[in-house]
């Protein structure tokens, strides 16, 4: 246990240093440069056509990634590496573009194009972003880890013991979700038929939080802190919940149980907060993750700066910032990976709780 404790701070040391380092590369070779703080955490939280590993002396290891974009002018689809294009803006200079799409600042780094006139526009842009390649890569750990689970259970015996190490851990996991939250929240009728995909957001969320710990690849991009990708699975829980919704559910909602003047006349005031509440309670859902996952890797961000801030002041300063800093991002990694349960565990609980009152019946008995 101690030397497995030992290791655990060992890789928590060596992440804060590799989070530093990537943290301070778009600043490194700019000495005379003030470090600014809110600038480097929003460049870092943002999504990116690269993915940036490590820098060292100016030199950047980025793997590029491709963009795919239409364009607005002749309507043909145009593939490119985000790093051919970046080459030929570079050697063009200012105002150059690639086949006329350009990286604009003001719109963080987004992909647009100039047209003939001047002006520019966005693009429809399918590129295979660096949030992109991360869902890519959760899906693949997924299935890894659930196909050599279903090896185990087909090559073991019926009277063989409970299932040990890493398998009985996923088990665990698996059994606490299924019968814990998505069995008794939803209800004994209805809960098989949900399952998979409360199970499938559970994994998702969780293994997506957990690899947007790592400071370098395959992890390091901040999926859950995306509000498009937290709004499409609160968008796919809303489906669920009013699309295989009973009558009794929308019998609630249009025409509920309460004194005739609340729900018809002078105004039907009941109903009205009623079908605001579809919209309410998964734009609840979306928020939620949003703001808790990117505001955790925003703080462990802010203190990683704080290091290099501390140096500008002098090597006393620097000294007392740096072991300030060092002990807040310690704290912040394990409380992030606590965060990464609870945000998962919570999306699933409400998401289940919803899909369960979409049920009243089982309520009523």
């Amino acid at each position: 246990m101690k030397n497995s404790f030992k290791y655990l701070l060992l890789l928590l040391l060596m992440t804060f240093g590799l989070s530093a380092q990537n943290a301070m590369a778009s600043d490194e070779g700019e000495e005379s440069k003030e470090i600014n703080i809110p600038e480097i955490v929003l460049e870092h939280l943002a999504d990116s056509y690269e993915w940036h590993i490590a820098s060292y002396e100016g030199k950047h290891l980025s793997i590029p990634l491709p963009c795919i974009v239409r364009s607005s002018a002749t309507g043909e689809w145009n593939f490119f590496l985000s790093s051919t294009m970046e080459e030929a803006i570079h050697e063009g200079g200012e105002g150059a573009t690639y086949k006329g799409f350009f990286f604009d600042a003001d719109h963080h780094g987004k992909i647009y194009e100039r047209l003939a006139d001047g002006s520019s526009v966005r693009p429809i842009d399918l590129s295979i972003t660096k949030s992109v390649m991360q869902i890519w890569i959760v899906v693949f750990v997924l299935l890894a880890i659930f196909l050599s689970c279903a090896r185990w259970y087909k090559k073991r015996d019926e009277q063989s013991d409970a299932p040990s190490g890493f398998v009985g851990v996923i088990e665990m996991l698996t059994m606490a979700i299924y019968d814990g939250v998505i069995r008794a929240c939803v209800g004994e009728k209805h809960y098989k038929k949900f399952a998979p995909y409360l199970l499938t957001v559970f994994f998702f969320i969780l293994t997506t939080n957990i690899l947007g710990l790592l400071p370098i690849f395959p992890g390091g991009a901040n999926v859950t802190g995306n509000i498009n990708v937290t709004f499409f699975l609160a968008f796919c829980t809303m489906l669920l919940v009013n699309i295989f919704g009973n009558k009794e559910y929308w019998k609630e909602i249009f025409w509920p149980e309460v004194p005739l003047f609340l729900k018809a006349y002078p105004a039907p005031l009941i109903p009205v907060i009623e079908v605001v509440g579809i919209f309410t309670k998964p734009f609840a859902l979306m928020v939620r993750l949003f703001a808790n996952m990117m505001a955790g890797h925003a703080i462990i961000l802010s203190f990683t700066c704080v290091i290099f801030l501390g140096w500008t002041l002098g090597t006393g300063m620097g000294l007392g910032l740096n072991a300030f800093s060092g002990l807040m991002l310690l704290f912040m990694n394990l409380v992030e990976v606590l965060v990464a349960f609870v945000q998962a565990y919570v999306f699933t609980l409400l998401s289940a709780v919803f899909i369960g009152l979409a049920h009243p019946e089982h309520h009523a008995e």
